[in-house]
Parts: C-alpha cells; sequence; structure tokens
C-alpha cells in the first residue's frame, strides 16, 4: 500500500486532469501515479541507456585498467580434488 500524498492544482489544472483521467478510465489519482511511475522509468531508462553507451565506449579502456581477472585471490587453475565433506 502506497502513502498519501497531497498537491494543490490550479482549478483548470485540475479540470483537465480530472478529464484526462476520465477518458483513460483512471481516477485523478491513479492518473497522476502513472504520469508519475512513467516518468519516473523514463528517467531509469535515460540512465541506463547513457550507462550502456558510456560502458561501451570505454570498455578498452576498463579492461586495460582491470583486465579480465575479475577475482585475482582465486587459483588459475581449479583444484584437483575437493575434501567430500566441502561446503
Amino acid at each position: 500500500m502506497g502513502k498519501q500524498t497531497n498537491i494543490r492544482l490550479d482549478e483548470e489544472v485540475k479540470a483537465a486532469a480530472e478529464d484526462r483521467a476520465k477518458r483513460r478510465g483512471l481516477s485523478l489519482q491513479g492518473y497522476v501515479a502513472d504520469l508519475i511511475e512513467a516518468d519516473l522509468n523514463q528517467s531509469r531508462a535515460a540512465f541506463m541507456a547513457g550507462a550502456s553507451s558510456f560502458l561501451a565506449a570505454y570498455a578498452d579502456v576498463f579492461d586495460a585498467e582491470v583486465g579480465e581477472d575479475r577475482y585475482p585471490s582465486l587459483p588459475d587453475a581449479p583444484a584437483g580434488t575437493v575434501p567430500r565433506n566441502a561446503a
């Protein structure tokens, strides 16, 4: 269950919003909640696209700096035998 939030709207803005909500089969509350959620999702999508583009553009730099060895403390080859009771 969500938290309640109060907002103030000019009468004409409220009337227009109620009209749009009605045309979409929503309450004013549902319409406003959908608008906020859509804005947040759009912001997330834009951020993720930018991050993906950045990582792709600098992949060679990251590989040169960090390399492929993500777990340097592990041995290069797996152990030959593992004790039976090892977790």
